[in-house]
């Protein structure tokens, strides 16, 4: 969950002053990079381009944080960023998955715990949500973040967060009861 409002203007501080930036960047990726991580990997899949977005992600924080307006909270900022970043990678390498390779990637895969395949197939299920349902899917079950929050992140009114979110939940239990997954 988010950290503390003070540790948040802390970091501001120390960014935004040329004597104190790296430790004030230190402190932020220390803070959030594993969140970040966690974030992107959710739209992005692979480790190795989470950890490519993720410092591409702070690249961008570092050249923009002059111009960071500090009534914004600061984890939301990062996340916008992160979102933007993981958004615009998922463009470059056009991976789209079919329902086709999904299934194909099902009949080839490994036997898992019961658990785990559920869990694969629940995460194969989100794939193939359009981007924006997948996003706020995640930003809200997995992260547990606030309507308002995700609001924030993704500059998209509440309203149309929550029928977003209610149509990926309705997608996702229409895919799970077809395959009868539980």
């Amino acid at each position: 969950m988010p950290n503390s409002k003070e540790k948040e203007e802390k970091i501001i501080k120390l960014l935004q002053n040329k004597a104190t930036v790296e430790l004030g960047f230190k402190m932020l990726v220390e803070s959030y990079s594993r969140r970040l991580y966690w974030h992107i990997r959710s739209i992005v899949k692979s480790h190795s381009d989470a950890d490519d977005v993720l410092q591409n992600t702070f690249v961008k924080v570092f050249k923009g944080i002059k111009g960071f307006q500090a009534e914004a909270k600061l984890y939301t900022w990062l996340y916008r960023i992160a979102t933007n970043e993981s958004l615009t990678f998922l463009k470059r390498q056009k991976k789209t998955e079919s329902m086709e390779a999904i299934g194909q990637y099902e009949k080839n895969a490994p036997a898992y715990h019961d658990e785990e395949n559920t869990m694969h197939k629940l995460n194969a299920a989100i794939d193939l949500l359009p981007e924006k349902q997948k996003l706020v899917f995640n930003l809200r079950y997995f992260d547990e973040m606030t309507y308002q929050d995700i609001a924030d992140i993704t500059g998209t009114s509440i309203g149309a967060l929550k029928a977003s979110y209610h149509h990926a939940v309705k997608k996702l239990e229409t895919y799970l009861t077809t395959n009868n997954i539980h």
